[in-house]
């Protein structure tokens, strides 16, 4: 779950534990009604915490983008403009492919 996004990076909660330092690629997949398709960044986990959710434990982090192409920080720009856009993270796991992050909107 996305608690907060600016310019700079993501604020998320999630049930899977990573370590500080790991880089991820995320896939922001945008809501149709905007017809844009989706952004991607390399982002790098720069801090973690123990995150409570009703009756289970979890993790809280702060996700730096290290690396987002120039359309993508634009596509990324418009849906900050509309934050109801932005709704949740899933952490994706395949073992095929690095550790993704799927922000999914609605």
């Amino acid at each position: 779950m996305t608690l907060d996004a600016s310019h700079s990076g993501l604020l998320i909660q999630t049930l899977k534990e990573m370590p500080i330092g790991i880089k991820l690629n995320i896939e922001v997949l945008l809501p149709k009604k905007l017809k844009l398709t989706k952004i991607r960044a390399e982002t790098e986990v720069i801090w973690k915490d123990i995150s409570y959710w009703e009756d289970w434990e979890g993790y809280q982090y702060g996700l730096k983008f290290t690396n987002i192409s120039n359309e993508d920080y634009r596509k990324l720009s418009y849906i900050l403009s509309n934050p109801a856009c932005l709704q949740e993270v899933y952490f994706a796991e395949d073992p095929d492919h690095d550790p993704t992050l799927i922000v999914k909107t609605e």
